[in-house]
């Protein structure tokens, strides 16, 4: 069991690097498999076994992202314990990965990796509700591998989301390279933990952008995409499984893809030789 969680709440990059290292793991000949807490989906049972196809109103937008990306099996239960079982018995897996539930110790694990939030960092470094720790900062001490979307410290690695060409939701098979759309005006939603990272950078590629952030996980609903205008709409991937349903052509997404620098993966690929393979 591999858990990669977050210390403090809000979005820092963990959907990313579980879908690179279920990627990762399936190059080096592995069967991975994903269990989740599936949060802001209702599903209709529990455990529930989530596809591609999966409506994210049900198990959640983050777990029908990372079916969608890996096409590894996916299973959503408050309960992760029982996910892994039901995930266990109905997948030909030989090592799970838990998308979250760093701080669910009812769930056995292997191995943990942390992402921390590189601009944000730690906040006042103080637990909830004074500050948005889920755990004290020396938890860090006891987990394998902290990894910082961003710039890495002593003792950290470096991660860089990566993503160049806009895919349009409508059609996904129809995409443009970001660089396209320099100088462009663009309605730009974003229903993620921070949502200014998008934000910063649709701009920073040279976009004119207006900005209409939405709480984390957000339901969308059709008009929550109608600004009165004929402008481009650009969001996130996990904000587009959500949208699907409605998709317009002037519907746009960015797919990112987490890129862990070399020293954590020889950091990682270490750890994950002592591991008691199934």
């Amino acid at each position: 069991m591999i858990v990669v969680g977050n210390l403090t709440v809000g979005g820092a990059g963990k959907t990313p690097l579980v879908i690179w290292l279920c990627e990762h793991l399936q190059r080096a000949g592995h069967r991975p498999g994903v269990v989740s807490r599936g949060y802001g989906g209702r599903p209709p049972r529990l455990p529930l076994s989530v596809t591609a196809a999966t409506a994210p109103s049900e198990a959640g937008d983050e777990p029908v992202l990372i079916a969608a990306r890996t096409g590894c099996p996916v299973v959503v239960d408050p309960d992760r314990p029982r996910a892994a079982r039901a995930l266990l018995a109905a997948n030909d897996v030989d090592v799970i990965v838990a998308d979250d539930g760093l701080q669910h110790y009812a769930l056995a694990r292997n191995l943990e990796i942390v992402v921390v939030d590189g601009r944000r960092r730690f906040g006042n470094g103080f637990c909830l509700p004074a500050g948005p720790l889920r755990e004290p900062l020396s938890r860090l001490v006891t987990v394998d591998l902290v990894v910082v979307n961003g710039a890495g410290g002593a003792g950290e690695f470096a991660l860089r989301l990566v993503g160049d060409r806009l895919a349009n939701l409508a059609d996904v098979a129809h995409t443009e390279p970001l660089t396209a759309w320099r100088g462009r005006r663009v309605h730009a939603v974003a229903g993620i933990g921070d949502p200014a990272r998008f934000f910063t950078a649709l701009t920073t590629a040279g976009l004119e952008v207006v900005e209409h952030p939405f709480p984390d996980h957000h339901a969308y609903r059709p008009d929550d995409l109608d600004f009165g205008d004929g402008l481009p709409v650009l969001m996130t991937e996990k904000d587009a499984v959500k949208c699907r349903t409605f998709a317009a052509a002037r519907h746009w997404y960015l797919p990112v893809s987490a890129a862990p620098d070399a020293a954590f993966m020889a950091a990682l690929d270490a750890k994950l030789s002592t591991l008691p393979w199934r």
